[in-house]
């Protein structure tokens, strides 16, 4: 993404925003309430346009104003977002296939296969071996951690090269996220890549490979894990936050 501008009226979200993912890397988006990191993650996954600015996916260069959601999909693009988002009364073969249900070749919807790839997903994606959990459980029978998981490994079956996480542990309780963290080291360790959004640095910390802050609409750093440690790295998150609109700063 080269030089993303969005505005909504006369509200400047993203001002000249440069931002990249690279192969089989995880990178931790982060930045204060308003730093525009949900108009990036929706411009990225097609539900907005940018206003101005230039969409690369592999090399390619898509029409901003014809991009949208189904084509990130086609694209290899997914987006999770937190797990209010799946049905709560539907099993789990509907939320796993919700929009791409498998059919016959009549053109029925084929539930029988929709089952068998939810109950292959749950083990082998998810590690779901217990006999509680099936393809016909509802999604309110499954704890916050296991939700997150019902999503992300519906990105991983759709094969996404690339799954945006937008807040994925939010409201769980420490072992519901640990779970929601192994799930993003398995999207690393099958060579796909992750843009993880949080507030909660030590839990971005943990799992990704380098850090973007936005700040007002604006990069305001970028860094390498390896550069910093779990506490300079809220401290420079803070020091942007805390600094005033009009100080120049310097991507």
């Amino acid at each position: 993404m080269k030089n993303i501008h969005k505005r909504f009226g006369g509200v400047v979200a993203l001002r000249g925003v440069d931002f990249t993912v690279g192969d089989n890397e995880v990178i931790g988006l982060i930045g204060d309430n308003g730093a525009g990191k949900s108009t990036l993650q929706k411009i990225l996954s097609g539900l907005y346009p940018p206003t101005e600015g230039e969409i690369f996916v592999k090399g390619e260069k898509i029409d901003p104003n014809n991009y949208s959601v189904r084509q990130a999909h086609e694209m290899g693009i997914e987006t999770v977002f937190q797990e209010k988002a799946l049905g709560q009364k539907q099993a789990l073969w509907r939320n796993i296939f919700l929009g791409r249900q498998p059919t016959t070749k009549f053109g029925y919807l084929d539930v029988e296969e929709a089952k068998s790839e939810t109950d292959r997903i749950m083990k082998q994606f998810l590690g779901f071996t217990g006999e509680g959990v099936s393809p016909d459980s509802t999604v309110s029978t499954l704890s916050g951690g296991e939700r997150q998981g019902i999503a992300i490994g519906r990105a991983m079956y759709f094969e996404a090269d690339l799954i945006i996480l937008d807040e994925p542990t939010n409201a769980l309780s420490v072992k519901e996220i640990g779970k929601v963290l192994d799930f993003i080291r398995e999207v690393k360790r099958q060579g796909k890549s992750c843009v993880y959004i949080s507030h909660t640095i030590a839990h971005i910390y943990e799992v990704s490979d380098r850090f973007v802050i936005l700040d007002k609409g604006k990069v305001a750093d970028r860094r390498e894990k390896g550069e910093l440690t779990e506490q300079e790295l809220i401290d420079e998150l803070t020091h942007h936050a805390t600094r005033p609109e009009t100080e120049e700063r310097s991507p």
